[in-house]
Formats: C-alpha cells, sequence, structure tokens
C-alpha cells in the first residue's frame, strides 16, 4: 500500500524547505513518510532545475547592503532571479536579507557560498530554491568594504544599494554616513574624489573636450587650459565628495561631513544597482 502524507507532514516539509504544497507531498510520498529523504528528494529536483535553466539569465533580483554592529565592516550582495515578479516576492527578499546579514562574516563570494546555512551549505540552498521557484537564482554580485563609523543605504524596492565608509567615529558619524550613502546611490559616483578617477575616464573626457571646443571653433592655444577647466567640473559633478549634496545643494559632501567634526573624511564606498 502506497504512503499518504498527512497534511501536518506537508505543512512541517513546505516550512523547512519553502517547497509548494504538492511537491512537498509528493516527496513525502516517494520517501515512504521518511522526512530526511523527502528533503533530499527536493534538493535533487533543485538541481535537475538548477541544471536545465543555468543557460538563463538572472537579470532581476534584490540588492541588500548590510554593516555588522561595530559599523567596522559592511557588505552589499545582489541575489539574482529572472523575473521581477519573483524579486519583489517576501520570501525572496527575507532570503537575501539572510544571506547578506551572513555575508558580514566573509570576504568573499565563494566562501559565502560554501558557507553553512540551515544546515547545508549557501550555494545547496540557491539550488534547492531554483527547484522550488523554478527560476536561475544566484549571487550575482558581493562587495566588502572596511573602516569607521559605516552605514547602509537601499533603496526603495531592493534595486540600488551603497555603504559609506568614514575616517574615525564621532558623535553623529554614523547618521552623515547614511545621509552620504543615499547620495551615493542616488547620485552614483564615479569615484571618491579627483584621486581615485580611472586615467581611461580622465582620457575620455578631456577628448570629448576637446573635439566640442575644436567644433565650437576655439583658438587652438586656448584648447588645452579649457578642457582642463572641463575636467575640473567633472570632478566637482562626478566624484562624492566635491558633489553637491542632496540634501544642501549649497554645500559639497565633504563639507556635510566634515559640520559633523572637522577631522571627518569619507574614505571609501562601494554601490550596486539591478
Amino acid at each position: 500500500m502506497s504512503y499518504k502524507a498527512t497534511a501536518s507532514e506537508v505543512s512541517k516539509l513546505r516550512n523547512a524547505t519553502g517547497a509548494g504544497m504538492m511537491d512537498s507531498k509528493k516527496a513525502l510520498e516517494e520517501a515512504g513518510g521518511d522526512f530526511d529523504k523527502a528533503v533530499e528528494i527536493l534538493r535533487k529536483k533543485g538541481q535537475k532545475v538548477a541544471a536545465n535553466r543555468a543557460d538563463r539569465e538572472s537579470t532581476e533580483g534584490a540588492v541588500i547592503a548590510k554593516v555588522n554592529a561595530a559599523h567596522n565592516k559592511g557588505v552589499i550582495i545582489a541575489l539574482n532571479c529572472e523575473t521581477d515578479f519573483v524579486a519583489k516576492n517576501e520570501d525572496f527578499v527575507k532570503l537575501a536579507n539572510e544571506l547578506a546579514e551572513l555575508a558580514l562574516d566573509y570576504n568573499t563570494k565563494e566562501e559565502l557560498l560554501k558557507a553553512p546555512y540551515a544546515g547545508i551549505t549557501v550555494e545547496e540552498k540557491l539550488t534547492e530554491q531554483t527547484g522550488v521557484i523554478g527560476e536561475k537564482i544566484e549571487i550575482g554580485n558581493f562587495q566588502t568594504i572596511e573602516g569607521s563609523s559605516l552605514n547602509a543605504y537601499i533603496h526603495a524596492g531592493n534595486r540600488i544599494a551603497a555603504v559609506v565608509a568614514l575616517s574615525g567615529e564621532y558623535d553623529g558619524a554614523k547618521e552623515v554616513a547614511y545621509d552620504v550613502a543615499m547620495q551615493v546611490a542616488a547620485m552614483n559616483p564615479v569615484a571618491l574624489d579627483e584621486t581615485q578617477v580611472a586615467q581611461s575616464i580622465i582620457d575620455t573626457e578631456l577628448n570629448i573636450a576637446r573635439e566640442q571646443l575644436k567644433a565650437e571653433g576655439k583658438p587652438e592655444n586656448m584648447i588645452e587650459n579649457i578642457a582642463k577647466g572641463k575636467l575640473q567640473k567633472f570632478f566637482k559633478e562626478n566624484t562624492l565628495v566635491h558633489q553637491a549634496s542632496i540634501k544642501d545643494g549649497k554645500v559639497a559632501v565633504q563639507d556635510v561631513v566634515k559640520a559633523v567634526n572637522p577631522d571627518l573624511k569619507v574614505t571609501g564606498f562601494i554601490r550596486y544597482s539591478i
């Protein structure tokens, strides 16, 4: 006589794995009521689905930023999926948050994937969820940052996140770090300041300026100096510390930070967007 799973057994398996009701019922009945074997059946199903969807693009997802209790390390991860519908799912976002919290203990995506999560590894959990959801699920981005008075900002919808590090711990430092993280999310600066802008970007901006000035008929002997002036304007608009604050457009970000303490500076940031 074939085994018939009870409603309570199905519920227990669903809660443990996140699998659908019918999948849980079938797994239990295939396993003859053996809970651990049913979990393994669902996991194998997940691996099969993962293999079938390996060539799919997971371009949607949830971007989560976290800082640790000491505010000296931060992380951003993106848990990717295939559709916006899944990306907005409450359980999917909950998993992304839990993995981001776990990620604070690791320094690379490879370390995180091997980390234990609910009795299995993170990598195995992602495979399991691929089977449950029916979409390719993977960690697409992993970034860490260290410093002082770190704070994180996640934009509504979990599509953009940023973490900012400062140079020291002062009253109000964590609060201003949050404001600067919001600035990073909104304005997407190319670098912290002009010294950290890639030479390729500088060369491109100078070449664009030179071509514009030639087209405008500016004298050849003036073009280089005017182009350098345009580059300085580019730095002001596109490097974090020189940008006008989104909270007070008359003040640069570096001055907003210095208002907390004259010795306080922004030392770094990370940002990611879906």
